[in-house]
């Protein structure tokens, strides 16, 4: 059984669209095989989709299922904003004002209920939530540590050096980086090289490459191989807790 010496973890990304869901939900799977009474989050999420008159979070749905938890939607996923834009934005347009303390309110039920919480930002981390709150603050007020998700392909030292610099700077504890979507085939110079300039450079170790998978669909919530390839491709093992405490 894994040692879990935080009540939780935060999963963020260099950008939108780099896998964060579908990392965020493996590990959630692979913390339950490996004994751990897991839970996962999804605090805000935009874009969500209307399904026979309700909206609901794709990313939340599929999160759930891979963690293979069956808590309350609306403490997985407190706001649910349908316009594809980030969450102040989105939030506007909806005429929804978000409440910080609904959030947090929702994340200690959840903590109360799990031995660790996964939860998952939305784009990186300074994306707004509000007009001044920014989610690189949400994971300072969690008090949690940071797992950051990196492309494979060129640009992704800079990419994943300026998140792990900045979560240092605010004094957020980064505990692990997972390099997602790799394809062999197509890989080059870049992607063979990056992990190591990454982890070496921030001295935040790489947990493992995840391979882009066909077979996984976050809006269809199919899994497909994904947690038997996180198994084989990552290593919550070298997740570098230190002296986190969570907050």
């Amino acid at each position: 059984m894994v040692s879990v010496q935080a009540r939780g973890l935060f999963v963020t990304g260099t950008d939108t669209g780099v896998g964060k869901t579908v990392v965020a939900g493996a590990l959630g799977a692979l913390f339950r095989l490996r004994g751990v009474d897991v839970g996962v989050m999804k605090p805000v999420q935009s874009g969500g989709v209307r399904e026979g008159g309700h909206l609901f979070s794709e990313d939340s749905r599929f999160l759930r299922k891979a963690a293979g938890v069956d808590d309350d939607p609306a403490l997985v996923n407190p706001y649910c904003l349908e316009p594809p834009a980030s969450p102040n934005v989105a939030a506007s347009i909806s005429g929804v004002q978000i409440d910080l303390n609904v959030i947090t309110t929702a994340f200690q039920k959840l903590t109360s209920l799990h031995e660790l919480l996964i939860v998952e930002g939305a784009g990186g981390l300074l994306v707004p939530i509000t007009d001044d709150f920014l989610m690189a603050d949400l994971v300072v007020a969690l008090g949690l540590p940071l797992v950051v998700v990196a492309r494979p392909n060129l640009g992704t030292i800079n990419h994943a050096l300026l998140t792990l610099r900045y979560a240092q700077h605010l004094g957020i504890k980064t505990i692990g980086t997972v390099i997602n979507g790799y394809r062999e085939e197509e890989a080059g110079i870049p992607e063979k090289t990056s992990p190591a300039i990454i982890e070496r450079l921030s001295g935040v170790p790489i947990i493992g490459t995840l391979p882009y998978l066909s077979s996984v669909d976050v809006s269809s919530a199919r899994l497909g191989d994904l947690i038997e390839t996180a198994g084989r491709s990552l290593d919550i093992e070298k997740l570098d807790w230190g002296d986190s405490d969570g907050g």
